[in-house]
């Protein structure tokens, strides 16, 4: 939250050059991404459920991939900041959580992560995951 002040303010005082600073650097979100891909995919699920759809989806809630009951239960709804508390401490946020991560510290890396996340659907494999769930989901 103080970043994203600092960053309003910036763009007040300084102009569109300033705040442009402070969007997301989404080539490195996906470095930082390369760290999920130990248990995530986009597309599918793997020890972790995909990503794709995952702005706006609540917390355990893909079909099919098994969650644990701490996460189901956790009434999580997922956008850049329950993202950004999330991914801070995930072990603390969730506690139960079969997630074994401890988490994404620098907040300039979590700020790139949640970006990058945020433009996932975006993406042709996203695109092409919509056109051919089932019209149910």
């Amino acid at each position: 939250m103080r970043m994203l002040r600092t960053c309003l303010a910036a763009g007040l005082v300084a102009g569109v050059a300033a705040a442009a600073q402070c969007a997301p650097d989404l080539a490195h979100g996906a470095q930082v991404y390369v760290r999920c891909m130990a248990c995530h995919a986009t597309a599918y699920d793997r020890v972790g459920p995909r990503h794709c759809g995952l702005i706006g989806r609540r917390a355990g809630s893909v079909p099919g991939f098994a969650y644990s009951a701490a996460m189901k239960k956790s009434q999580i709804v997922w956008d850049e900041k329950t993202l950004d508390v999330f991914l801070a401490h995930p072990l603390k946020i969730v506690p139960g959580t079969t997630m074994t991560y401890d988490g994404v510290p620098d907040q300039k890396d979590r700020a790139d992560l949640v970006g990058y996340l945020k433009r996932l659907d975006d993406t042709a494999e996203c695109r092409n995951l919509r056109l051919t769930a089932p019209a149910s989901r």
